[in-house]
């Protein structure tokens, strides 16, 4: 019984197909260049997406800000980071505290600090 088994996965592996697959972890669905912030956690429900600052989330986003990912372009100069504020970012007005802030990459499926807190964003050459 051993060699027929031999056989086929020899026969697998020579197709490159595998015995055994692990499913990879589901990344964030957010277009290469934006910062992209989603209503439920998990990367779940409505989702909004930006390639550049957001002074002023419309109000279906605003303190409904769950989960968070930075899909944005690195690069000498660029401003990769993304910095969440919890207020607008209006003169005089510097946005406020901080909710978080995302390095390139950076895929946030909840954070109970940040959640339902974000009301603007900037790009920044760091946090």
């Amino acid at each position: 019984m051993k060699q027929p088994v031999a056989l086929l996965a020899a026969a697998l592996l020579a197709t490159g197909a595998s015995l055994a697959t692990a499913a990879p972890a589901s990344a964030a669905n957010c277009p290469s260049g934006n910062f992209c912030v989603w209503t439920d956690a998990d990367f779940g429900g409505q989702r909004m997406n930006a390639s550049g600052d957001d002074e002023w989330w419309e109000s279906w986003i605003a303190d409904q800000d769950s989960s968070w990912a930075n899909h944005g372009i690195s690069g000498p100069g660029i401003k990769d980071h993304v910095k969440v504020y919890e207020d607008a970012v209006q003169f005089p007005s510097t946005g406020g505290d901080m909710t978080i802030c995302l390095r390139p990459g950076d895929e946030v499926r909840y954070n109970a600090t940040a959640n339902d807190r974000g009301d603007s964003h900037t790009w920044a050459m760091g946090c």
